[in-house]
């Protein structure tokens, strides 16, 4: 006997995404309900509260595995293994290196280099095992394209998306070229899902700023976002912004440089009584941009978490979130550097215990935290879901001198990207044809 539509659409929200997608090839009938907008809205409507696979994306070339943090088994999507064990079917005989650019809503972009050293681009949803390889653009040169390779003139920076009714609708891939090392300009190369085709876009910055292998940026919004220095000091200032489907697309436009709170901590007199402890970065976090950094004060570690509320370069722009005295962790001879924050649920940071080569999971609300080791089997964490460890110590080892303050022997980078899965199925948006 054949169910109410209405009884169907119940029973079917129950299940996790991974069913639903099985369930769309069960009839017509099924595939049209479940890939209509009504089931759509009520189906994330009743699973907003459950939680949502996801990973850490190491973003440094390395020999190690792509995703070095796993989170699998959530409500939402079900799966029985980590997002980014769904990259390793890419990795193909005629591909000698696979390097996850960035991850946005859902979607990877990718730079793999074939088999004759070419590079090649693609743009994916891994769990749909559905990827586009990126056209270059046309009017690089020869020489364009070997300072790709090198990454000496300008970078693969990004992408961002635009989303309808919880769907990616389409992207916007981001390269960026600069005007040197010090200035106060930029060139886009933008290439749009909508169009199919590349253009340049001109962007001027309200001043100088140092630009120095900013080939990692956080898309958050239509936005992207990349660490800058206002001098040659190799540690990051503030961020640079700017808003790819929100910007005028003509040549007065301008970015947004927004400088990192807390600045006046590291201008005291020379003695020292505040001390930043880590060199600046930035993560994402329930929709926010959140920068935070243990802070020595007075002889006592102090962790502060501020989010990015305002694009504007004042003190009003970031909001103190968390101020907490680390006491529980310093009794506990931790030695640790922060990683990331949690992307749906702010109260929790993740931070790589050095002594005992595990990740602490610290939530700021309870100041409740656990260590979690690789060599542990698989379980439950904070968020719900089962974590998963992927030669992550070996990468921590590797990656740990870059984030202290005194280390000079390169610019900031960031390292990590998160990859968290949508709470829809959307396939990735494709050209128009013309």
């Amino acid at each position: 006997m054949d169910l109410p539509e209405i009884a169907l659409v119940n029973v079917l929200s129950r299940f996790p995404l991974k069913s639903i997608a099985r369930f769309r090839t069960v009839s017509k009938e099924w595939r049209s309900l479940i890939d209509s907008d009504f089931f759509r809205d009520h189906y994330i409507s009743f699973k907003s509260s459950s939680s949502l696979s996801w990973s850490i994306i190491q973003t440094n070339p390395h020999k190690l595995s792509l995703e070095i943090v796993g989170h699998h088994g959530c409500n939402t999507w079900g799966l029985d293994r980590s997002p980014g064990s769904f990259l390793r079917f890419f990795a193909k005989s005629t591909i000698r290196k696979l390097l996850v650019l960035s991850c946005t809503d859902g979607l990877v972009s990718i730079c793999a280099e074939a088999s004759d050293g070419s590079p090649l681009y693609y743009i994916g949803n891994p769990l749909m095992e559905d990827w586009f390889q990126l056209p270059l653009p046309p009017f690089l040169s020869s020489q364009d394209l070997d300072s790709l390779r090198k990454n000496k003139r300008f970078s693969d920076t990004g992408f961002v998306t635009k989303i309808q009714s919880g769907v990616v609708v389409s992207y916007k891939v981001v390269w960026m070229l600069s005007h040197g090392r010090l200035s106060d300009k930029l060139d886009f190369m933008i290439y749009s899902s909508e169009t199919g085709t590349w253009r340049k876009h001109h962007v001027s910055c309200p001043h100088s700023t140092v630009w120095e292998r900013q080939d990692k940026s956080i898309a958050l919004n239509g936005r992207l976002h990349w660490l800058s220095e206002d001098t040659p000091s190799f540690d990051a200032s503030s961020i640079v912004a700017y808003d790819f489907y929100g910007g005028t697309g003509s040549d007065d436009d301008e970015c947004r440089i927004i400088h990192f709170p807390g600045s006046q901590i590291d201008e005291v007199t020379g003695d020292n009584l505040f001390q930043r402890v880590y060199r600046r970065s930035f993560t994402a976090s329930e929709g926010s941009i959140v920068y935070f950094n243990e802070f020595h004060v007075n002889e006592t570690w102090t962790l502060r978490v501020w989010k990015l509320v305002k694009y504007e370069d004042c003190p009003e722009a970031w909001q103190l979130s968390w101020d907490l005295k680390l006491r529980s962790l310093i009794e506990s001879g931790t030695c640790y550097f922060p990683v990331v924050m949690h992307p749906l649920n702010s109260d929790i940071i993740y931070l790589w215990n050095r002594t005992a080569k595990g990740l602490v999971l610290f939530n700021l609300r309870t100041r409740v935290f656990s260590v979690r080791k690789e060599a542990e089997e698989d379980g439950k964490c904070m968020d719900g879901c089962s974590l998963s460890f992927n030669w992550c110590s070996e990468y921590m080892d590797s990656i740990r001198k870059y984030n202290l303050p005194g280390y000079q022997g390169g610019p900031n980078s960031l390292f990590f990207s998160q990859y968290v899965l949508p709470r829809w199925l959307h396939r990735l948006p494709r050209p128009q044809s013309t």
